[in-house]
């Protein structure tokens, strides 16, 4: 069982993503080819020949809309993966953090409650992964200032899971 809940994005976000993305743009389903690609929706790689689209999401400004706050420039958009249509969600068994591969580069991002970033770290995933991603949480929250953490890719920025002060595994959105 993991220390900290990861937040997939939520129903009516998802809703408003598969129409138009944060950049404005049409949502533009295909189908996978291969699978491997992280689905933000429910948190799981993607299996070849499953409807999937990319699109771009803000997940600050979705969070900012939410709690009143003000990220300003630290209003960042990028690519994420999510099912074309509706899906079920994160499985209610799943265990561990999502898209956690023993050696990847994640980076770790701490924002106050302005949606400020106020720090991070390098997260190199160690072998017992579970407990690497709970110790780099338990150091981000036990800095009171934060309210919330986005675990993002070094590779290409993306995105991949919000942790929030609390723990609370209510979706994003």
């Amino acid at each position: 069982m993991t220390a900290h809940e990861a937040r997939p994005i939520g129903p009516s976000t998802l809703e408003q993503l598969r129409t138009t993305d944060d950049a404005g743009r049409p949502c533009v389903p295909h189908t996978a080819a291969e699978g491997g690609d992280p689905l933000r929706c429910c948190l799981r790689g993607v299996e070849a020949g499953e409807r999937v689209a990319l699109v771009s999401y803000a997940p600050l400004r979705r969070w900012a809309a939410e709690t009143w706050a003000r990220p300003g420039a630290y209003d960042e958009q990028g690519p994420v993966f999510i099912h074309a249509e509706e899906c079920e969600g994160p499985a209610a068994d799943r265990t561990g953090y999502p898209f956690s591969r023993a050696g990847a580069l994640r980076a770790v991002r701490r924002y106050d409650a302005d949606g400020a970033i106020i720090g991070g770290r390098l997260l190199e995933i160690p072998a017992d992964e579970e407990s690497g991603f709970d110790a780099a949480f338990a150091e981000a929250f036990a800095d009171p200032e934060v309210a919330l953490v986005h675990v993002r890719a070094v590779e290409y920025g993306c995105f991949h899971f919000e942790v929030r002060r609390g723990g609370a595994g209510v979706p994003l959105g």
